[in-house]
């Protein structure tokens, strides 16, 4: 009893903060939440099944590459490089500090400053460059929010 309600609290510790993940990019997030439900299957309070941890366990695994992968795609699809990647990223954390609207428009400003840091002259390209970057993220972000969202689902689910 006392074992099920460590394994229920811990899971769902490591939910919120897989959620949290999706927002800050120093956390991984999916993973983070896909090991909360794991500790929470050990629990007999909830009925995750074996199905359910292998099939998230793909979901996740699927999820995490495509975060990794959406923004490279976006930005070099519309001439961006790494230094809107890094500026992208740079921005998010900095963002953090403003509340929503940092969050948002971080990665955006982060993007077009990394973009015109490597090409002072043309800040068209950059813009764009910065946006595709920009969009990718916010791709990536999305899916893994959408994933966390139904793992936390499935462990509250659980228990019902």
């Amino acid at each position: 009893m006392f074992l099920d309600i460590i394994y229920s609290t811990f899971g769902a510790i490591f939910l919120i903060t897989g959620f949290v993940g999706c927002l800050l990019p120093i956390i991984p997030g999916p993973p983070l939440a896909l090991l909360g439900l794991i500790i929470a299957y050990f629990s007999s309070f909830s009925v995750i099944t074996g199905n359910t941890l292998i099939y998230s366990s793909i979901v996740v695994a699927v999820v995490t590459i495509i975060d990794f992968v959406a923004p490279l795609i976006f930005a070099k699809k519309f001439g961006g490089t790494k230094y809107g990647l890094y500026g992208a990223t740079l921005g998010l954390i900095v963002g953090i500090f403003f509340g929503p609207f940092g969050v948002i428009g971080g990665p955006f400003i982060g993007a077009f400053a990394g973009e015109l840091l490597r090409n002072i002259r043309d800040t068209k390209k950059a813009f764009k460059s910065a946006w595709a970057t920009f969009i990718g993220f916010l791709f990536g972000s999305g899916i893994k929010l959408i994933t966390v969202g139904a793992l936390i689902w499935v462990y509250v689910g659980s228990f019902f």
